[in-house]
């Protein structure tokens, strides 16, 4: 895979209070960044035509805007992180990849296209997802001249942890194993939190600590990204009972058919949303000793809140 040194020079004009500009600019960033990396095509030309089919089928890219997000709270010039907010995207993917499969989700649609196994097959569906999680590895660890070692470690401890037995791979595991169960909070908020907040948490936080945000500072972006993601997930909930499958890019009502452990299931549309609500409340709150430095998660906030897809 090319190495690539970042020579980024798109400034991003962070003085006006457009957030669609804003995700917009931030979005070709991180595109840009990644079409960079991967522009070099690899043998088996199939791998990275697969790889490359997921990357780039039409994501948001809110992860890595978080984590720049959350880097720009204390320094500026945040293409010195880009490799780092990139192999979050990277690591995303492969869960998507990973959920659709037979096995997990079985999902045929995801972004309004054909999910990976769907167009390559599951064998090669899952070696693009491995792919792509180890791929992440070598991207993070870029640009290390330009962080020191001890932050850039911490980071990497932080990113890890949001993944394996203490995350995402716990959360899916829980996610699958209470399929059809009656749904119970505790064991709802342990799936929302392992399976999507905690990935969450991590991206905005790693940000932080790539900045070398001081200890309060991190635990308000942490607090931030905790229940953002939990919003993030409920709303996500709400979505898939309410949206259309041309709205959503993935299959309608899903969740319902898998008879899915969900905030809507444990009690209905109107207190999801209340629920969703108080998330925000408690992710902008902690951010408010920060002042005018947090208006961007502030904004990125509320968007989740009204977000249709």
């Amino acid at each position: 895979m090319q190495q690539q040194k970042i020579n980024n020079k798109v400034d991003v004009n962070l003085t006006h209070n457009n957030l669609q500009t804003y995700l917009k600019d931030k979005k070709e960033i991180v595109n840009k960044f990644l079409e960079n990396y991967f522009n070099t095509k690899f043998s088996p030309q199939v791998l990275h035509e697969s790889m490359i089919y997921s990357l780039f089928a039409g994501g948001k890219r809110l992860r890595p805007i978080l984590c720049l997000a959350g880097y720009q709270i204390c320094k500026t010039d945040s293409q010195n992180i880009l490799p780092q907010a990139c192999a979050i995207e990277l690591i995303h993917t492969f869960s998507l990849i990973h959920d659709d499969l037979p096995a997990i989700d079985n999902d045929d649609l995801r972004r309004g296209k054909l999910s990976n196994h769907k167009k390559f097959g599951q064998a090669i569906a899952i070696l693009s997802g491995d792919s792509l999680l180890i791929e992440a590895y070598e991207m993070f660890l870029q640009n290390d001249e330009l962080l020191a070692p001890q932050v850039l470690i911490k980071a990497l401890k932080e990113l890890t942890n949001a993944i394996g037995t203490k995350g995402l791979a716990a959360g899916e595991t829980m996610d699958i194993i209470c399929e059809g169960k009656e749904t119970d909070e505790k064991t709802l908020e342990f799936i929302h939190y392992h399976k999507t907040a905690k990935f969450i948490q991590a991206a905005v936080k790693i940000g932080g600590i790539l900045a070398d945000a001081d200890s309060k500072t991190l635990n308000a972006l942490e607090c931030y990204g905790k229940n953002l993601g939990l919003a993030f997930q409920i709303i996500d909930d709400i979505l898939d009972i309410t949206q259309t499958t041309e709205q959503l890019g993935k299959p309608q009502g899903s969740d319902v058919a898998k008879k899915k452990m969900t905030y809507p299931a444990l009690m209905g549309l109107e207190k999801s949303k209340e629920k969703a609500v108080a998330h925000i409340k408690k992710a902008t709150t902690a951010l408010e000793f920060l002042g005018e430095k947090a208006f961007w998660l502030n904004q990125i906030a509320n968007y989740v809140l009204t977000r249709i897809n």
